[in-house]
């Protein structure tokens, strides 16, 4: 990573903190503290650096404590260790932030309406807008949601659209999470913990407040109930303790106060989905299903599957019970969909221009973009369609030969499996490394409600951090960290935005 020169400015030496030759979130160009960024360097600046790394130790042990750790597999056997943390956080100015989020309600109304839309009408596809050649249709997954009408229009409930920084500043969209996107639970925590880190500086900042968001997705699920009911019955689902997330399925459980339940606990019982309590069978109204449409219901997916609950399909379909993310949301959730949400923007939202834009992308399936790409794979970044985790990603410009010739080789075989797009020069923002602080690469993931009668977005949202030197790949499963996010400014602590539900 190029670096142009060393922050000694404004007495706050940041410990001789190397200026990247990218966006920085909390220095700028100068290597002056960001306007919103100043009074925590300037904190940082004071602390000796002993002191430093004694809170950083700190929040670490706080939040293994907690429990907050995630299992890694594809070793001997799987290992439950803590995602890494770094207490400096990331600033987002609120002015900037409150654009951020106008762009990524419009872009979730968007994505919801395309869903819709493919599985009834398909305005989209006659129109030309999108080749239904690049939806896959026919998958059987998909297939079997076509017709179903999940309560109150809405199927990404709860999403986390994946943004980047570029070299000039601007925020992009890198990709669309509508399944079951994890980690808002180190959110939660981290912010917790960076309160007990910088008490003066959070309350000098009047930091958004990111407290509230069960609360949020509590009366998001309540608000889907197909059932006319004072306190609809709500229950997380969970695949079980093995699954890389169950830390987080637990968490949001207990943070709304509603049981945590796998497939095992439910039974469809007279037309209703069951669950066994002390007093006998239970209805459930809503279930926050944190398990793959695959292995939801054996009767209608995967018949192998152990994890589902028999039957729960038909019970959705006749409309009594909701399930969230609704059943069939993936279908817009692969990254050759993505090249084209710009376009669903301006169809479906009377041609609204899209408020946050993509990263140009190349789709291999398309003649010319595939000759493109093989003939510029040293500078490009490539990736498989339908993968998640940063799994299969080929970064040109630090890919050997030998890995360039067989990511070549797969598109040949597979163009519709692959696309590429530029390799951007992701921000950095300080970050501990070797007892010191150096410039490591961030993406964010921000987490949208989306409700029957209202969307709601969680201010500043998780921030993934590249701990190797030089590296791009955020991802937890690929060594990556966490940062706490702080929006300041603008709007009063707690205050958050609220917009219309989908039409």
């Amino acid at each position: 990573m190029a670096c142009r020169g060393v922050v000694r400015s404004v007495g706050v030496p940041l410990f001789d903190y190397a200026l990247p030759n990218a966006f920085d979130e909390l220095i700028d160009e100068r290597g002056r503290p960001r306007p919103s960024a100043q009074v925590l360097c300037r904190r940082i600046a004071d602390l000796p650096r002993e002191e430093f790394l004694r809170r950083q130790a700190a929040a670490e042990r706080a939040l293994f404590e907690a429990g907050i750790t995630f299992n890694v597999y594809g070793q001997e056997q799987a290992t439950e260790r803590i995602i890494p943390f770094d207490v400096v956080p990331r600033i987002i100015e609120g002015a900037e932030w409150d654009r951020l989020e106008a762009g990524l309600v419009q872009r979730i109304r968007a994505l919801n309406l395309f869903i819709e839309d493919v599985y009834h009408e398909r305005r989209i596809f006659k129109a030309g807008v999108i080749p239904e050649r690049f939806v896959e249709l026919n998958q059987p997954t998909w297939a079997a949601c076509r017709g179903v009408r999940p309560p109150g229009g809405v199927w990404c409930h709860i999403s986390g659209i994946d943004l980047v920084r570029d070299r000039d500043g601007t925020f992009r969209v890198l990709e669309d999470n509508l399944r079951c996107p994890s980690g808002v639970s180190y959110v939660l925590e981290s912010r917790r913990v960076l309160k007990q880190t910088f008490p003066r500086v959070f309350d000098e900042l009047h930091v958004r407040s990111v407290d509230d968001y069960a609360e949020r997705l509590l009366e998001t699920l309540q608000s889907l109930t197909p059932n006319v009911i004072d306190r609809p019955r709500v229950v997380v689902m969970t695949p079980g303790i093995y699954n890389s997330a169950y830390f987080e399925h637990a968490y949001l459980a207990q943070q709304m106060g509603v049981p945590l339940v796998q497939g095992s606990d439910l039974i469809v019982d007279d037309g209703y989905v069951k669950m066994q309590t002390t007093s006998g069978l239970s209805r459930v109204d809503v279930i926050y299903r944190r398990i793959d449409d695959a292995f939801l219901d054996p009767r209608t997916f995967r018949p192998d599957s152990m994890l589902g609950v028999p039957g729960v399909m038909d019970v959705y379909r006749a409309g009594r019970v909701a399930l969230a993310n609704a059943p069939g949301t993936g279908i817009a959730d692969n990254k050759v969909i993505y090249a084209f949400v710009p376009d669903m923007i301006r169809f479906y939202l009377d041609g609204q221009e899209p408020l946050i834009p993509n990263v140009p992308t190349y789709l291999c399936a398309r003649d010319d973009d595939r000759q493109q790409v093989l003939d510029h794979l040293k500078e490009l970044v490539v990736k498989p369609a339908h993968e998640a985790g940063g799994k299969g990603i080929v970064v040109g410009p630090h890919a050997t030969d030998q890995q360039l010739a067989e990511v070549a080789e797969a598109i040949r075989n597979d163009p519709a499996n692959w696309i590429a797009q530029p390799t951007l020069s992701l921000s950095t923002t300080p970050t501990i490394c070797d007892g010191g602080l150096e410039p490591r690469h961030v993406d964010l993931r921000p987490y949208i409600l989306m409700g029957a009668d209202r969307t709601h977005v969680l201010p500043g949202g998780l921030t993934r951090v590249a701990l190797r030197k030089g590296s791009l790949i955020v991802n937890s499963s690929q060594g990556g960290g966490t940062k706490d996010t702080w929006v300041v400014n603008g709007k009063s602590p707690g205050q958050s935005a609220r917009s219309g539900g989908p039409p």
